[in-house]
């Protein structure tokens, strides 16, 4: 697959949390978490604020729109799509 193909799949495709994998919220430590089958994931940043918008709905693309619009002058565009790919190939996003 060449670099334009790869963008243009990230484009179209809708991430999700895999059933087996949830989201949450560690309020006494004040981190997000990323609970997996017999792993716990702790997530910096601004990693769980980008895997909220991961609703199966929204593309690649509208979700760099929207961080875009809540972080002006943030460098998401090149960031956040390399961030879903590897979460992607660790099997923690579909």
């Amino acid at each position: 697959m060449t670099g334009t193909e790869a963008e243009a799949e990230a484009e179209v495709w809708k991430p999700v949390l895999p059933r087996s994998v949830m989201l949450r919220r560690d309020r006494v430590r004040g981190v997000d978490l990323l609970v997996l089958p017999e792993r716990v994931v702790v997530l910096h940043g601004s990693a769980g604020s980008i895997l909220r918008l991961c609703d199966g709905v929204r593309d690649v693309g509208a979700i760099v729109a929207e961080l875009a619009r809540l972080h002006p002058g943030a460098p998401v565009a090149g960031e956040v799509p390399v961030f879903l790919a590897r979460l992607r190939n660790e099997g923690w996003l579909t």
